[in-house]
């Protein structure tokens, strides 16, 4: 999953809510022709249409302070995550005014939970990426990545799909992901090769070459760079011992604010 420059897991229960601005997505990790059915489920709503209630109901204002954190994404955990996402499908399934009632109730219960369930994912000064320039880029960016994961990756063919000179596509790139497009290829390649070592026993040089790395003196070096020990040493580690793993999900889902579970 993605959320700002935060890259990292998901797993079935997962429950966030994303603000205003942030591009933020998840993508299982399956074949192209495996459809996992009602795989999430969605609320998309407006900031602006939650600003007008607050200002229209006064017993609203304490969640302001939440909704702010939520432009860097919150993601719940254990019992939390589960009663919200129960809450999630209560918004889902019910209609008329009592849909509005259980909105409330469940934006309640998230910004209730015990701060031991809740984490943000962004970082503080991330967020600033809203023009339509800045989103084009994160977007096409992101997609192009994926597509090119294992093979070479330009950044004047990002740009030139971004319909943007190299100079604009990196500035826009940047504002909008958090990081510059060569860290956030690093990212995903050494979150795929994350993947690879966790779930095969293949070669250090196969999951090397299959990282979009060509050379192993390089791979290793990159990924002592971004996970603090060598492929090798991460192998060997106890899961319950190694970095937060950084899979990383596929297309971007949007801006619009969001809650997922």
């Amino acid at each position: 999953m993605i959320a700002g420059d935060f890259i990292g897991t998901f797993e079935a229960g997962q429950v966030s809510i994303m603000g205003p601005n942030l591009p933020h997505d998840w993508v299982s990790d399956l074949d192209s022709n495996v459809v996992v059915p009602n795989r999430d489920a969605v609320i998309q709503f407006s900031a602006s249409w939650l600003d007008k209630c607050i200002a229209l109901i006064p017993e609203l204002n304490d969640l302001e302070s939440f909704l702010d954190d939520s432009s860097r994404g919150i993601m719940l955990s254990g019992d939390s995550a589960q009663k919200a996402g129960a809450l999630v499908m209560d918004v889902i399934e019910s209609r008329g005014s009592e849909k509005i009632s259980r909105m409330f109730s469940l934006l309640s219960f998230m910004k209730n939970s015990p701060s031991s369930d809740k984490r943000i994912l962004a970082s503080e000064w991330f967020g600033y990426g809203s023009d339509e320039g800045s989103q084009a880029a994160v977007e096409a960016g992101i997609n192009y990545i994926f597509e090119s994961l294992t093979s070479e990756i330009r950044l004047s063919t990002a740009a030139k799909l971004a319909y943007m000179s190299e100079a604009s596509f990196s500035n826009y790139f940047k504002k909008a992901a958090g990081i510059t497009f060569s860290d956030m290829v690093k990212k995903l390649r050494i979150a795929h090769a994350c993947r690879l070592l966790d779930s095969t026993d293949a070669p250090i040089s196969t999951v090397s070459a299959a990282s979009g790395y060509n050379n192993i003196a390089n791979f290793n070096r990159q990924f002592l760079s971004e996970m603090g020990m060598t492929p090798t040493a991460y192998r060997k580690l106890d899961s319950t011992l190694k970095p937060a793993s950084k899979m990383l999900s596929r297309g971007l889902r949007g801006v619009q604010p969001g809650i997922s579970a």
